[in-house]
């Protein structure tokens, strides 16, 4: 391999409720290597901005270098760490690793020291959560009641997940997923007895439907504060939470959180590199560190993955993407010591199994880490732009 880099590119496609956002960078080959580097609930056009930004940086240079490179991008915006600009750095070493590795004819987990492992147990993410905010795009039954709710359950187990993941979620004739830490009217996080219960009737209405077969987990992301994560704790004691992943922005407040709670403690997908989980870790704030592999990329999430092992912390990657995102988590699932569980969306658009060149290979609730060169995928350019962003 003596190819340098010719270009890079940002593409867009409308995935119902979000967009996916991708990076093709391009050799002066012709070789092509891909990332994904979505991003919900920030900037998708200032992802776009950024790379193009940065690209002078990138193009002209040996795609070998991987990590020269992204040092180089760190050191130009130094001034802007974490956030966009972290997103955009992960997605350019993301897709140059995927140009490096494919160019030797191996898996991107063989330049970080071969498999650890050859499969990786999953978890059914936004289960409930998808059926109701975006039920008509994914074409998946509506939640309109807890009997829904029960059903879908039953569905868990039937497809033989061990464990999912649900948020705030109210069924009904217009269900809802409470969100007041991301959208909505005024900075309402407040501790609240109505959310308390309608958590207690969604989570019994599960384990009604799962029998106790598949363990549930709990995002709350943003949308509490410390005492309203805390009041939430106590109330879902004894529902058997396989852990209650939460976000907040000082790791004491955190670390408190956990201390006061028998229920494991999932935090970390807001955070970027090792020195934004660092303190975490040393607060004792984290029982999973969950770790957003497109965002930080590749080898710096295993940097990540590498320090929290020193405090005896599993990492789960936060993944809610599309399939490349899959392939690309998966493979840095196969390169850790410390996995968990895998984070997979069931739910989403119809036309997402053809978006990319292969899908993940799924068998009783267990993804089998991808060998083919590279991530193991390519994006469908076609299919890309049959489904425009922003419509």
């Amino acid at each position: 391999m003596n190819t340098k880099v010719a270009k890079l590119e940002t593409f867009f496609c409308d995935a119902g409720w979000r967009p996916w956002v991708f990076l093709k960078a391009t050799a002066d080959d012709g070789s092509v290597g891909w990332a994904e580097l979505t991003d919900s609930h920030g900037s998708p056009r200032g992802l776009a901005g950024i790379v193009d930004d940065l690209e002078p940086l990138v193009a002209g240079r040996d795609a070998r270098a991987v990590e020269a490179i992204v040092w180089d991008l760190y050191r130009a915006t130094r001034q802007s760490p974490g956030s966009v600009i972290q997103k955009a750095i992960g997605g350019i070493e993301n897709a140059l690793l995927d140009l490096k590795a494919k160019a030797l004819g191996i898996p991107v987990y063989e330049l970080f020291g071969g498999p650890m492992r050859e499969t990786v147990d999953l978890y059914w993410s936004h289960c409930g959560t998808t059926r109701a905010r975006a039920w008509e795009v994914t074409k998946t039954p509506k939640l309109a009641s807890y009997d829904d709710v029960a059903a879908l359950g039953r569905e868990v187990v039937e497809r033989s997940f061990k464990a999912f993941k649900t948020n705030i979620v109210l069924p009904g004739d217009e269900p809802q997923v409470l969100m007041p830490g991301f959208h909505g009217p005024g900075l309402d996080r407040n501790p609240s007895s109505a959310i308390e219960s309608a958590l207690l009737d969604l989570l019994h209405a599960f384990d009604e439907g799962t029998g106790g077969d598949a363990e549930p987990i709990l995002d709350l992301n943003f949308n509490l504060s410390a005492e309203g994560v805390g009041r939430a704790a106590d109330v879902l004691a004894d529902v058997g939470l396989l852990w209650l992943e939460v976000d907040l922005f000082d790791p004491d407040v955190l670390a408190r959180v956990r201390a006061k709670t028998s229920i494991p403690i999932c935090s970390g997908e807001n955070l970027y590199t090792s020195r934004g989980f660092r303190p975490y870790l040393e607060s004792g704030a984290l029982d999973i560190a969950s770790v957003d592999v497109i965002w930080n990329g590749f080898h710096q999430a295993k940097k990540i993955a590498d320090l929290a092992e020193t405090y005896d912390v599993n990492c789960a990657p936060h993944n809610y993407y599309s399939h490349l995102a899959t392939f690309i988590s998966a493979q840095w699932c196969a390169a850790i010591p410390n996995v968990r569980m895998l984070e997979v969306d069931v739910d989403d658009v119809p036309w997402r199994e053809d978006l990319t060149t292969a899908v993940p290979a799924i068998d009783g609730g267990v993804l089998t880490v991808p060998s083919a060169p590279g991530w193991g995928a390519a994006v469908n350019e076609d299919v890309l732009r049959e489904h425009p962003w922003p419509r």
